[in-house]
C-alpha cells in the first residue's frame, strides 16, 4: 500500500525508515493500471490524481529487476520525463511513450516472432472470413447475423496480437465491425453496404497480417468524461425526438470508443462487454420506425452510470484522515492525562514516568504492527490484487468503526464517562502498583495505535500523500492543544459532549468508508453491480447508486438507528 510505512510512522509520530524488499514483479499489468490512471486524470485536468499515479507506478517500478538494462533504463528516462513535465501535451507524450518503452520491455524479456504472430492470426481468421463471405452472398439476414456473431466471438479470442503489435490498427478493426454490425441490425438491412464495409474490414486484417500500418489515427484527446458527453447529447436528441441524430452520436461514441477502451477494460471487464455488444445495437435501433424509446434510454442512463462510478473521485480528504486520528488519539490521551491527574492528587508525581513509559512502549510496538502490515501490503502476493484488499480492509475498518461509534454513543453521557474514567483508575488503584499504571498507558496506546493502523489501512490508498500528511498534522496540532487545556482546566471540560460530536462524525466516516470500500470491490467484479436509475454519485460521502453499496450503508444506519434506541430504553 502506497507509502504505507511512512504514513503510519507519522500517525504515530515516530522518525522510521524501513527499506522492505519485494521480489521482483512477474507481471507489468500493475504498471499499466497506473499509467492508464494518469493519462485519464491528465485528459480531466486533474493534475494532483494523475502526479498520484505516477507516484504509483513509480512505487512499484523500483522493486522491478532485468537483465535488459538498456531497455529497463529507458523506462527510467521516460518516466522522469513524466514527472517532470510541465505542461498537459508534454505528459500525455510522456505517458504514451512511457506505455510503449515498457511494452518493448515486455518484449525483450519474453521475445516473440511478430511476424510469425501475425502469419498465424491470418491463417485462423482466412477461413473465419470466408464463413462470412458466404454468408453475405447468399444474401440472407439471418445467417449474416448468426455469421457476424461467430466471426465477433473468434474475433475476441484472437485479437491479442493486432492489439499488442498496433493499437491504430486494432481500433480501426473495432469500429469497422461495429458499424457492420450496426447495419446487420437496421429495420431494412442493405446486403451492398455491409459488402462494402466488409470488403473495408478484410482489407485492414489483410493488411495487418502483412505488417502494413495503414489505419486512420482517431485525432483528439479523449475520456471517460467524452464518453458520457456523447451519451448526454444522444438521450438529448431522443428526448427532442432527432433520433438520426442521437444514433449518428451514437456512432461518434463507437468511433472514439477504442481510443478509451482501456480505462474501462482494466477497471470493469463487464462494462467493456456490454459497451461493445449494447453500442451498435443501440446506434441501429434509433433508425428503426418503431423502438423502444425508455428501454434505449434506460440502457444508455445505466452505461452513463457505470462509467462515471469508474471516473468518480473515491478519495478521502484530508478532514477523514485527521478525524480517524482525534479520535483514537483523543481517548488514549484522555485516559493517560486522568492517570497523571491522579497521581498529582495523591502526592505520586514521582510515578508519572512510568505512566509515559507506558505510552512510549505502546507506541513504538504500533511502529512494529505498522512495519509488519507495510511488508503485508507490499509483497508481490498482495499487488497483484491491490485493489481487492483494499476493498475488504476497508470493509474490516468500517465495521471496527461502527463499534467505536456504539462505543462513543456510550459515553456520550456525564454519568456514562465518570464511570468509565472511575473503572479505569480504579483497577490501577487496587492493585497499588507501578505495573498496573504503566499497563493502562501502554494498552490504551497500543489498542488505539492498532485501531488507527486498521482505518489508515482502509483509507490510505484513496488518497493523496499531501491530503494524508495535512490530515495527520491538523489532528496532532488539535490533540497538542486539546492535551494543553486539559491540563490546565482538568474537570471543567465537558468530555462527553465532545464523545457526542465524535460519534456523528464517526458514523459519517463509516458509511463513506462502507461505500468506497463496496465500489472497490465492484469495479474488480468481486460483487455484483446493481444500478439504481435516477440516482447520483456523491463522492464527499462515498454513496455510489447500486443496491450493494446501498444495503451495505443502509446497514450501518439500522445499527446507529437501534443503538440510539437501546440507550433510550436504558435510561
Amino acid at each position: 500500500m502506497k507509502h504505507f510505512l511512512t504514513r503510519c510512522s507519522l500517525v504515530l509520530c515516530l522518525l522510521l525508515t524501513l527499506a522492505v524488499p519485494v521480489q521482483a514483479a512477474q507481471s507489468y499489468s500493475h504498471l499499466y493500471i497506473s499509467i492508464s490512471d494518469a493519462l485519464m486524470n491528465t485528459k480531466q485536468d486533474k493534475e494532483s490524481e494523475a502526479d498520484q499515479a505516477l507516484e504509483q507506478f513509480a512505487t512499484d517500478w523500483a522493486s522491478v529487476t532485468s537483465e535488459q538494462k538498456k531497455a529497463k533504463e529507458k523506462v527510467d528516462n521516460i518516466l522522469a520525463q513524466a514527472v517532470e513535465a510541465t505542461t498537459k501535451d508534454e505528459r500525455l507524450k510522456a505517458l504514451s511513450e512511457l506505455s510503449n518503452v515498457l511494452r518493448a520491455l515486455e518484449k525483450l524479456e519474453n521475445p516473440v516472432d511478430e511476424a510469425a504472430q501475425r502469419a498465424e492470426f491470418g491463417q485462423k481468421f482466412k477461413p473465419i472470413m470466408g464463413d462470412f463471405e458466404k454468408a453475405l452472398v447468399g444474401g440472407d439476414i439471418n445467417a449474416i447475423d448468426e455469421a457476424y456473431k461467430d466471426f465477433n466471438i473468434k474475433w475476441n479470442k484472437n485479437e491479442r496480437p493486432v492489439r499488442e503489435q498496433s493499437i491504430a490498427m486494432y481500433g480501426q478493426i473495432e469500429t469497422q465491425m461495429a458499424f457492420l454490425r450496426i447495419s446487420i441490425s437496421a429495420e431494412e438491412p442493405d446486403i451492398e453496404l455491409m459488402k462494402s464495409q466488409f470488403a473495408d474490414l478484410k482489407q485492414t486484417i489483410e493488411d495487418f497480417v502483412a505488417g502494413k500500418e495503414t489505419a486512420e489515427v482517431v485525432e483528439g484527446e479523449y475520456s471517460l468524461a467524452t464518453l458520457i458527453a456523447y451519451i448526454d447529447e444522444a438521450n438529448d436528441f431522443i428526448d427532442a425526438g432527432d433520433y438520426k441524430a442521437a444514433s449518428d452520436k451514437i456512432r461518434e461514441f463507437i468511433t472514439i470508443w477504442p481510443s478509451v477502451e482501456i480505462e474501462i477494460s482494466t477497471r470493469n471487464g463487464s462494462l467493456y462487454t456490454k459497451i461493445e455488444s449494447e453500442m451498435p445495437i443501440i446506434a441501429s435501433d434509433l433508425l428503426k420506425s418503431t423502438f423502444d424509446k425508455k428501454g434505449i434510454q434506460s440502457k444508455l442512463d445505466k452505461i452513463r452510470t457505470e462509467i462515471e462510478l469508474i471516473q468518480g473521485n473515491t478519495d478521502y480528504s484530508f478532514w477523514d484522515a485527521a478525524l480517524i486520528l482525534l479520535r483514537e488519539g483523543l481517548e488514549a490521551l484522555l485516559i493517560i492525562l486522568a492517570l497523571v491527574s491522579f497521581l498529582d492528587k495523591s502526592g505520586q508525581k514521582s510515578m508519572r514516568k512510568w505512566i509515559y513509559a507506558g505510552a512510549f512502549v505502546g507506541i513504538l510496538l504500533s511502529a512494529v504492527a505498522a512495519v509488519l502490515m507495510s511488508t503485508i501490503f507490499n509483497s508481490a502476493t498482495i499487488d497483484t490484487n491491490r485493489e481487492l484488499m483494499e476493498g475488504y480492509v476497508g470493509l474490516l475498518a468500517a465495521a471496527m468503526m461502527i463499534g467505536v461509534g456504539i462505543w462513543l454513543h456510550s459515553k456520550s453521557s456525564v454519568v456514562s464517562w465518570n464511570r468509565y474514567i472511575s473503572k479505569q483508575m480504579g483497577n490501577a488503584i487496587s492493585t497499588g502498583s507501578v505495573f498496573a499504571m504503566a499497563s493502562i498507558s501502554f494498552l490504551s496506546v497500543f489498542r488505539e495505535g492498532a485501531e488507527t493502523l486498521v482505518f489508515y489501512a482502509g483509507i490510505a490508498p484513496k488518497m493523496e500523500t499531501s491530503q494524508f500528511v495535512l490530515g495527520i498534522v491538523v489532528a496532532l496540532l488539535i490533540l497538542v492543544i486539546f492535551a494543553f487545556v486539559l491540563f490546565k482546566a482538568s474537570g471543567k471540560i465537558p468530555i462527553h459532549k465532545f464523545f457526542a460530536v465524535a460519534t456523528v462524525l464517526i458514523y459519517v466516516l463509516a458509511f463513506k468508508i462502507i461505500g468506497v470500500s463496496l465500489h472497490t470491490l465492484q469495479l474488480r467484479d468481486s460483487v455484483s453491480t446493481t444500478i439504481v436509475d435516477g440516482l447520483p454519485v456523491v463522492n464527499i460521502i462515498g454513496f455510489y447508486p447500486t443496491v450493494e453499496t446501498m444495503i451495505g450503508q443502509a446497514i450501518l444506519l439500522l445499527l446507529v438507528v437501534g443503538t440510539i434506541i437501546y440507550k433510550k430504553k436504558q435510561k
